[in-house]
């Protein structure tokens, strides 16, 4: 079902179609290989999970069909070859360029336009925050893991909701990261990826709720309205949650 879903709406032509194809020094060259191996090794990613799979380690012991089954071959990948794979995606900026189709995906699959194409569509968003740990020997940066009450080496998301709850788009930066920083970001990403559409509402935990940053915030994002496309277009309206409730900012 979910291979299905993912078809009909067109994720994995776009995800393919945003796959990096200038690896040729990588040896071998499997991101710059054939439009059918790339897809193949692309769905064996996506769906790790759906076999009860969490990570690409755990290939070494996996045996079983159901992978091989939802990727068209006889047997799985193995890990060595997911991995390579993998890595030289991440190398030639595959990161940066998925990220990009699935926030254009996201956007059609929640928001199909009907609108004039010039015509800028505005979005009421929920920014949040949230922390996964990453267990490794290396160094990373530590940060609070909420659901575990520790400070972990970690990974920080942010994610950008619309007002229905919908996920339009998630980035990954350092466990470090406070949520201050990372909402502007996201928001700027979202508008250039997107740009049929513009925030006007932004919904955002009291994490967000300093005077400095909100001043920063509406300066860098007025600022970078300001143009041809845009005309001269003012910082979005800001919103608290507390206990469920949004209370405009005074």
């Amino acid at each position: 079902m979910r291979l299905a879903a993912a078809t009909e709406t067109r994720l994995i032509t776009q995800l393919c179609e945003a796959l990096p194809t200038d690896c040729t020094t990588a040896r071998p060259p499997l991101a710059a290989s054939s439009a059918a191996l790339r897809q193949r090794l692309l769905l064996t990613l996506l769906f790790l999970g759906a076999v009860g799979v969490p990570r690409t380690w755990d290939l070494r012991g996996y045996t079983a069909g159901g992978l091989a089954l939802l990727t068209g071959r006889r047997r799985a990948y193995g890990y060595r070859y997911t991995e390579a794979f993998l890595s030289q995606v991440a190398h030639a900026g595959g990161a940066e360029r998925l990220t990009e189709a699935l926030a254009r995906w996201t956007t059609q699959l929640w928001h199909a336009s009907d609108e004039a194409p010039e015509q800028l569509r505005s979005l009421t968003c929920y920014i949040d925050g949230h922390r996964k740990p990453v267990y490794t020997d290396a160094l990373i940066p530590r940060g609070l893991v909420g659901r575990l009450s520790a400070i972990l080496g970690c990974r920080a998301l942010v994610l950008l909701h619309d007002a229905q709850g919908h996920p339009l788009l998630v980035t990954t930066h350092r466990g470090d990261q406070h949520l201050t920083i990372g909402l502007p970001l996201i928001i700027a990403h979202y508008e250039q990826f997107v740009e049929s559409t513009q925030v006007s509402r932004i919904i955002v935990d009291r994490e967000g709720m300093a005077a400095e940053f909100l001043a920063t915030l509406h300066a860098s994002l007025a600022n970078g309205r300001d143009g041809p496309a845009h005309g001269s277009v003012p910082g979005p309206c800001i919103l608290y949650r507390s206990r469920g409730i949004c209370s405009p900012e005074h």
